[in-house]
Parts: C-alpha cells; sequence; structure tokens
C-alpha cells in the first residue's frame, strides 16, 4: 500500500502506514531537537515501556511473593491507586503480557519503586515462571501503569466497602497506603476473604495501617476455618450490612471470577445504584464452555490466519484457548494489557469467521461489532478465522 493511498475504506489501512513511516525515519539524519516541557512531561507520566529491575523478594506465604521493583533509571511512571502494570515477558517460545497491581502507594513511586504481589496458581503460566525464576537483579519490562479502579470522589461514596479475595487485596493495601498517607481522602472497610488464616497476605501491613489510621479497617473473612476474631463463611449480603454504613456507600470487588460472580449476586439485595458497585477486571477464563451463552464450537481445533502488518501467517490452536492465547502459543506478539476484554489495547479486526464473547467480558465500543472489531483477549473462536491484528 501507498503511503500517500488513505482514499481506502479499509478502516486498518492507515495502521499499515506505521512500518513505511519507521523505516523513513531511520534513514533520516540525526538531527538536535527540542523537547517541549508538556512533550516531557507525558513522556515521563505515561511512557510506552518502562524498564524495571527486581531489587527485593519478599516471601509473603507458602505460594506467595512480593517484588519490589524499581526503575532502572532511577525514576518509575507516577500511579493512582488501584491501578495496575502489564508485565511483557517471555516464556520459552511464548511472549505474552500479564497485568499485575501495584501494591505499593503511589508516593513510593516518586522515590522510583513499584511492588507487586505475584501468588502461585496451579499450571499458571505466568505466575509460576515469575515466582520461580525472578531473582534480585532480573529485568523486567513493564507498561505504564493502566486501569481505572481508582477512587474518584465524583463518582464514587465517600465510604468504600472493598471486597477482596486472595490476591486481590493488593489494590486495596495501596488505596489504604495513600489513604494513611493523607493522599486519598475516603473511608475503607475491606472485607477479605481468605480459604485459612495461613493464606491471607499483607496482614501485618494491613493490621499497621488500619491500628493507626481510623479511615481504615480490615476484616478478616475465612471460609474453611473457625476461629475467634475472624468471620466465617464467604463474603454475602448480610455481612456486608453489618459492616457497611447507614449512609450510602461504594462497593469495589476484586478477586477472582467465582468471587465476582457470588458477590454480584448478593449485591443485588442491597439495591445500589449501578455506579457505586466498582470491579476490578478479573483476568481470563480458562473454561469457555462454563460461561454464559457459550453455543459449542465446530471444532476442537481451529485455523487462524493473522495479518499482521505486511506479514500474513496461519496458525493452529484449540477452541479453549482465547485468539490471544492461540497467538501467542504460536510466538506471535499481538498487544494485549488487561486481558480482559477492558482495556481495548488488543482490538483487532475479525475478517471472516464465527466467535465467542462473553457477555460479561464484552467492553468493546458500540460502532466496533457492526464494523468487525473484537478483543482477542477475551474472545474465543468457533470456527476458523482470518483476522488482522495491529503490531505489537
Amino acid at each position: 500500500m501507498a503511503e500517500h493511498d488513505l482514499n481506502s475504506l479499509d478502516p486498518m489501512a492507515f495502521t499499515r502506514l506505521v512500518p513505511t513511516r519507521e523505516a523513513h525515519f531511520a534513514k533520516a539524519e540525526p538531527k538536535n531537537a527540542t523537547e517541549y516541557p508538556p512533550n516531557r512531561l507525558a513522556r515521563i507520566l505515561h511512557p510506552d515501556c518502562q524498564h524495571l529491575t527486581v531489587a527485593a523478594i519478599e516471601d509473603n506465604t507458602d505460594s506467595a511473593k512480593t517484588y519490589t521493583l524499581k526503575g532502572r533509571d532511577g525514576s518509575v511512571a507516577y500511579f493512582d491507586a488501584g491501578q495496575y502494570l502489564s508485565l511483557s515477558l517471555k516464556i520459552g517460545d511464548v511472549v505474552t503480557t500479564r497485568p499485575y497491581s501495584i501494591a505499593s502507594s503511589p508516593r513510593e513511586s516518586l522515590e522510583g519503586v513499584y511492588k507487586i504481589t505475584v501468588k502461585r496458581v496451579e499450571g499458571g503460566l505466568a505466575s509460576n515462571y515469575i515466582l520461580d525464576n525472578w531473582t534480585v537483579g532480573s529485568e523486567v519490562t513493564a507498561s505504564a501503569p493502566l486501569g481505572f479502579f481508582t477512587y474518584e470522589p465524583l463518582r464514587d461514596a465517600d465510604t468504600v466497602i472493598a471486597v477482596a479475595g486472595g490476591s486481590g487485596i493488593t489494590p486495596f493495601l495501596s488505596l489504604a497506603r495513600a489513604i494513611d498517607e493523607g493522599a486519598e481522602e475516603l473511608s475503607l472497610t475491606i472485607l477479605y476473604g481468605s480459604r485459612r488464616e495461613s493464606d491471607i497476605l499483607h496482614r501485618a501491613e494491613l493490621d499497621e495501617i488500619a491500628g493507626r489510621c481510623s479511615k481504615v479497617k480490615v476484616v478478616y473473612v475465612l471460609s474453611e476455618e473457625e476461629k475467634e476474631g475472624f468471620e466465617r463463611g464467604f463474603i454475602d449480603a448480610e455481612l456486608i450490612r453489618k459492616y457497611a454504613p447507614d449512609t450510602v456507600f461504594s462497593v469495589f470487588l476484586c478477586g477472582p471470577a467465582g468471587m465476582y460472580s457470588f458477590v454480584d449476586g448478593e449485591l443485588e439485595a442491597l439495591s445500589l445504584e449501578r455506579k457505586y458497585i466498582r470491579h476490578e477486571v478479573h483476568g481470563e477464563s480458562y473454561d469457555p464452555e462454563g460461561l454464559r451463552g457459550y453455543p459449542g464450537a465446530c471444532a476442537e481445533t481451529v485455523k487462524i490466519t493473522v495479518k499482521q502488518g505486511n506479514t500474513e501467517r496461519t496458525v493452529t490452536g484449540s477452541n479453549k484457548d482465547t485468539i490471544l492465547r492461540i497467538l501467542e502459543k504460536a510466538s506471535i506478539a499481538a498487544p494485549s494489557h488487561c486481558r480482559s476484554g477492558e482495556c481495548g489495547f488488543c482490538r483487532s479486526r475479525l475478517v471472516s469467521g464465527r466467535v465467542f464473547i462473553p457477555e460479561e467480558s464484552d467492553r468493546r465500543r458500540l460502532a466496533d461489532e457492526p464494523y468487525g472489531y473484537i478483543h482477542p483477549c477475551c474472545t474465543y473462536p468457533l470456527t476458523d478465522l482470518e483476522i488482522e491484528v495491529a503490531l505489537s
């Protein structure tokens, strides 16, 4: 395609101009250019990627560790409590990304530091790789801070009931730290569900903050143990009512997908306005057959013809995998961040074939569906496909 050919009706036409223009830039003679202050600030706050180094590792439980990541140049991008980093990983022949919520306070980013907590998942590709391979000094490539799971006083209530499960405690730990430091103005009650007392992550830090900050309260809920000082069972409407104020309040949820399904059902009994219920992205599903509305695939194995820039390649994969996972297993570097359908960074065009998109993960813009755009991270192939994918 000629660089000046902008009359095409193909909505992906403009993306194919990028490799051509980058080649022109590479051939051009270097010139000293002035970086204007607004551009410099934008680059610092919203870098394309961040090069980090593992500075320290802390064992939390038998299955979880917290990693302190420092910017290699001494700085990292600032973030709001509740945001995440998308980590770029090469695991064998697989090139993939994984989102991890930032557990540290925003103030620590001014010192060039992030902290993330990684919990081992049975059969998990990224979590097990990180836990088994990262050591002090390991180099890490990450995105700028991303996500919308942040407190916004114009939208959210003055009191937030945080419902956390497992490693879903990390964005709330960051928020609690921000409240304790005076960076956020709200009252936070965390209902933290774990199977057993030994599974609780960051308990010492949570108790320390709650002990000195009157605006933060932490309630531990155990589903498989009954102990004094702990709530017993699951976090349901009755438990939320017990710790919620009589005035209006928001509910923030972060944890495994199963917790979301259960708590969402319980929240119906509370008759909260929809804007007062907030979800962190829940990650990928690995069982499309268990998802509501799944019609069943035509074949267990599908072929996907991938057009990316000026290249074309056909790969084979399982209909149990999302399109994104199929591409990654074939060593195709496709863009992705949240892996839950929310951010739209992986947005691609479906040229032909049939797919399944779970209703709860379909966050496409209204115009995307009629023009054939999908988010591969939450889309499952039902037949052979042809897709156009942006360069990563």
